[in-house]
């Protein structure tokens, strides 16, 4: 029983801290919109927000789950949990490499930064 208390206090403590930056970063984008739009990016951000974040953790619990051997290679067993980790290892890695290159060596071209008028449509998905 013990043992299963300090995973669950870490995973409540991750959430709070992630629904707290969920409020802040809404928050911030709801600044820039109209006073009769924020209410509506307010109540449609933080419930998908949560929606997602609940569905999130059971297609963890479910890739938790996936721990069978699929495959066998040079004496080292794969399952899809692992598989799943090395490939989302692999694109972490990819992203952040990417990203890195973009703020060092495309920093010299000059971008122009027009501002426009923004909405809340311009927050949907099209």
């Amino acid at each position: 029983m013990t043992e299963a208390i300090i995973p669950l206090l870490s995973l409540i403590a991750l959430e709070v801290i992630l629904g707290i930056d969920n409020i802040i970063f809404i928050s911030i984008l709801a600044d820039k919109l109209p006073d009769n739009q924020r209410s509506k990016l307010r109540f449609w951000g933080i419930g998908l927000a949560m929606v997602m974040r609940l569905f999130l953790l059971a297609f963890i619990a479910w890739i938790l789950k996936l721990d069978q051997t699929l495959f066998t290679l040079f004496n080292t067993d794969f399952s899809g949990k692992g598989l799943i980790l090395i490939f989302g290892g692999l694109f972490l890695i990819y992203k952040s490499t990417k990203e890195i290159y973009h703020k060092t060596e495309m920093a010299n071209e000059d971008h122009p930064n027009i501002p426009k008028d923004n909405s809340f449509k311009d927050y949907l998905p099209k």
